[in-house]
């Protein structure tokens, strides 16, 4: 079964999603092994990691799916791959999902910004066109083929014109094909009321991020509520810068790291990556001369 079927599996069942954000195979297979069964790619972690910069649109396509293709190798589940605004107009969207096929992704989200793009949770956000951005979709189920890869369309009009708007561009969206809505950064729980209801039948998306705009309401909420996928798209990053940036200072301050806590031990970082396995296979093929 191919990932994208995994994740139409997934989206079959009753349940809500929970689905963290990571940036690199690390953390890929880090969730993984926590058992989650779908994780997703952050473009702000992507940004950030690989680049020392803010998601402002710096990363290019063939960054981006360098990226995101060696994260879905590392990893047996599926994995959903933020592809901003699919880097360019319809014709290059097409090219970019033939690529995310090619990748094995499991599905993609396409945003209706104007390039360069911003954070969803940015201030000073601008958006094309409801036309265009159908259009894009519309070129994005053309190139998917008979692939199965789910699309999920992102609208961040909410900032620049209005829920109003923002849900009549998610209408427009699936009316073009898309499998999953995704609006970006409601501002109240009462817009993520009116979101659910405007679309009962429509798998949703609802994005968590720590200090955001939108309110950090729980999962069973948020499935009450009637949504389906919720990402924790930044919750990894900062945990992570948090506990490297506290391990840079005791080693500065103190000149060592004995008695630096919550370290993984090297034995267990060997199984994480494999390396038991490896040396078997190593063995196995030395023995055969």
């Amino acid at each position: 079964m191919s990932a994208a079927q995994k994740l139409r599996e997934l989206l079959a069942r009753p349940e809500i999603i929970v689905i963290p954000g990571v940036y690199d195979c690390l953390g890929a297979k880090l969730a993984q092994q926590s058992g989650f069964e779908v994780v997703a790619t952050s473009g702000f972690g992507i940004a950030a990691s690989t680049l020392g910069l803010p998601d402002y649109g710096f990363l290019t396509a063939t960054e981006m799916l360098y990226s995101v293709g060696r994260i879905a190798q590392s990893i047996t589940v599926p994995l959903i791959a933020d592809l901003d605004t699919g880097y360019g107009n319809a014709l290059n969207v097409m090219r970019t999902i033939k690529d995310a096929v090619q990748l094995g992704l499991a599905g993609v989200l396409l945003e209706d910004q104007e390039w360069p793009k911003k954070c969803g949770h940015f201030e000073g956000k601008r958006v094309v066109s409801l036309e265009e951005h159908a259009g894009k979709i519309r070129a994005a189920v053309e190139a998917r083929g008979d692939s199965g890869l789910v699309i999920i369309a992102r609208t961040d009009a909410r900032a620049p014109l209005g829920l109003e708007a923002a849900i009549a561009r998610g209408r427009a969206y699936i009316a073009a094909g898309a499998d999953v809505l995704f609006v970006e950064a409601p501002q109240s729980v009462e817009e993520l009321k009116a979101i659910a209801s405007a679309f009962p039948d429509v798998p949703l998306v609802a994005n968590i991020v720590e200090g955001g705009k939108t309110p950090e309401i729980s999962t069973t909420e948020l499935q009450q509520l009637g949504f389906k996928i919720v990402f924790f798209p930044l919750t990894a990053l900062m945990a992570v810068t948090h506990v490297m940036n506290a391990c840079f200072q005791h080693l500065k301050t103190q000149g060592t790291t004995a008695n630096l806590p919550d370290l993984v031990t090297f034995k267990d970082f060997q199984e994480l990556m494999g390396v038991p396995q490896f040396l078997q296979t190593e063995k196995r093929f030395a023995d055969e001369k």
